[in-house]
């Protein structure tokens, strides 16, 4: 009798235990379990193109970031390099010669192995090459001198540096492109338009966790799962977990939103006035909102300083009135202390957002100085500046004017699908006109801001934001005066200001040091210039906060790399799945 019992009380145990682990998607799910479904994510833009090497813009970079990798990675969770399509490397005495031993286990996405040629092509072929814009050889060039890149052997690469260059192995994580593919349109000097939007998906390769399957303009990009991906997880699964990534491009914040409570989205990148809607309904739609402090980016107003003409017309880029307004810089002084970045952060960003002062912001961390010059919002004292620099209104018909009777008057622009840039745009034209300067309001689509930017250089004052990050000199083609996103004066043949310059000396003894506190201090002096001379004016530093649906497992939110920074080991909890 007490064995029948026994085997009873077995039985149901088991029963039970049964359903707690079978039905219950928040226990421990099994590597078996964890694969199958999908994300569908969402982005405000279609993408510029495919070409990792030409991207200069989110909207492409979201694209190749998940197809293509560098031979490192920086960690989300410790923010330390670590290996990636290199598997190890050792460095000389010096710090100037390093060898990489490259993964023998990784395929491009068509089958093809990838070796050392691939790195050696990448590097010589596509980032240095003179008929190439590529951003990435602003970072790879130290005082005008490029690393030397040569295969040792066909998983072994060599890069000879001209001198010490402290964020070397972090920058790694620059995208390798496959030379099998690629080597025959360089040579027919047709690299340029390669890879752009109207490509068949199957022609780019990468060797990424995911490679793009399909692209319908204005409405999705879907990407499936790589079978033959080299990464396995901790316990030796193959990754990814999960078969599909749909990215649905929904221009407007407004209609992004709405998707993700139709259930259409399921993440959403909220934006502060969002927080007080959505928090309420955490428990009753399902899903969770992650805040993770400051983002690294940053956003801000910018006039356009470009003294240039324009080769085809021999016509001046800006107005020469306006570029001599734009260029004083107490004009701009004057601009930053309208910029009421408190009712920024109270109106659009719902009090979840930072003051920001400076091109490194708090959400860097060590970098970040505290210290620099800071503009409290003062219309009367701008006012007192533009008078004292002629800027009058002289007619009295409520519009400032120049000492030679100009009306200030210029455009100012931002991305249509940025409800928050939208609305700080407002905020700030609604000062300045305060101030007696006509503002003429603009919203473009992304994509057509970027070619005013990077292409025509047609504009007068632009609101837009760069994404940052914690190393600086990734910010080299941004900062340095002969940078491709030297956003107010790109591309300049020599240093048009002393102060611009001086920050081209500080990003290169930076880049040379290798103790990290001698480095501050160069990189602190760089912050201080920018305050003082205000060639893009801050205005406040939105809070990373997100939404997630609670489908999804290995979720591991961290500031620098947001919530699904290891979209290779996410799943989708199979609750979900059967249902």
């Amino acid at each position: 009798m007490n064995n029948f019992f026994n085997m009873l009380i077995s039985a149901r145990l088991s029963i039970i235990l049964f359903f707690i682990f079978c039905t219950n998607p928040f226990v421990h799910a099994t590597s078996i379990d964890k694969y199958g479904g999908q994300i569908v994510l969402s982005t405000s833009s279609d993408p510029k193109s495919f070409n990792a090497i030409l991207a200069k813009e989110t909207s492409t970079t979201l694209v190749t970031n998940m197809i293509f990798e560098g031979l490192t990675t920086t960690n989300a969770v410790t923010a330390q390099v670590e290996p990636h399509l290199a598997e190890t490397w050792e460095v000389s005495p010096d710090g100037l010669i390093w060898t990489f031993h490259l993964r023998r286990n990784v395929k491009w996405h068509d089958g093809v192995p990838f070796t050392a040629d691939d790195v050696t092509f990448t590097f010589n072929d596509l980032v240095y090459n003179p008929d190439i814009p590529s951003s990435a050889r602003d970072i790879f060039t130290i005082d005008g001198q490029p690393f030397k890149v040569e295969k040792m052997g066909d998983f072994t690469v060599q890069f000879t540096l001209p001198t010490k260059f402290a964020p070397f192995l972090r920058g790694l994580s620059q995208e390798i492109l496959p030379k099998h593919k690629l080597k025959h349109v360089v040579d027919e000097g047709k690299f340029n338009p390669m890879w752009g939007i109207d490509t068949d998906p199957k022609e780019i390769v990468g060797t990424g966790p995911f490679k793009l399957t399909k692209y319908l303009p204005a409405q999705r990009l879907i990407f499936t799962r790589n079978p033959n991906y080299w990464k396995k997880s901790d316990d030796g699964n193959p990754l990814p977990y999960l078969d599909k990534i749909i990215y649905l491009i929904v221009q407007n914040a407004d209609v992004q939103l709405l998707k993700f409570m139709e259930g259409a989205l399921d993440y959403y990148g909220m934006r502060g006035m969002d927080y007080p809607y959505l928090k309420p309904l955490e428990t009753k739609r399902n899903f969770t909102i992650h805040d993770l402090g400051p983002a690294t980016g940053s956003n801000f107003i910018t006039f356009n300083l470009n003294s240039s003409k324009n080769p085809e017309n021999n016509k001046p880029y800006v107005d020469p009135v306006k570029l001599l307004w734009f260029s004083n810089r107490n004009f701009r002084r004057a601009v930053a202390h309208a910029i009421d970045k408190e009712k920024i952060i109270e109106i659009v960003l719902n009090g979840l957002g930072y003051p920001q002062h400076s091109p490194i912001g708090p959400g860097a961390g060590f970098f970040h100085n505290p210290d620099v010059p800071q503009y409290n919002y003062d219309l009367e004292k701008a006012r007192k500046i533009l008078s004292r620099e002629g800027f009058k209104d002289r007619d009295k018909d409520g519009i400032l004017e120049d000492k030679d009777g100009n009306h200030i008057e210029f455009n100012l622009y931002t991305n249509s699908g940025s409800t928050e840039r939208v609305d700080i745009a407002g905020i700030i034209r609604q000062d300045l006109e305060q101030l007696g300067m006509k503002v003429n309001f603009m919203a473009l689509e992304f994509n057509s801001l970027v070619s005013k930017l990077t292409s025509t250089f047609e504009w007068h004052a632009i609101v837009l934001g760069l994404t940052g990050g914690i190393e600086p000199h990734f910010g080299k083609n941004v900062w340095d005066s002969s940078g491709g996103l030297h956003l107010w004066h790109p591309q300049q043949k020599i240093p048009s200001t002393p102060w611009e310059k001086r920050i081209n000396e500080l990003f290169l003894k930076g880049v040379q040091e290798l103790d990290e506190a001698r480095r501050k201090v160069y990189y602190d002096d760089f912050q201080i210039i920018v305050a003082k001379n205000l060639p893009v004016i801050y205005t406040s530093l939105n809070a990373k906060i997100s939404a997630l649906r609670n489908k999804f497992g290995n979720i591991n939110p961290t500031n620098y790399g947001g919530v699904l920074h290891n979209l290779e080991e996410i799943f989708v909890w199979r609750k979900y799945l059967i249902e």
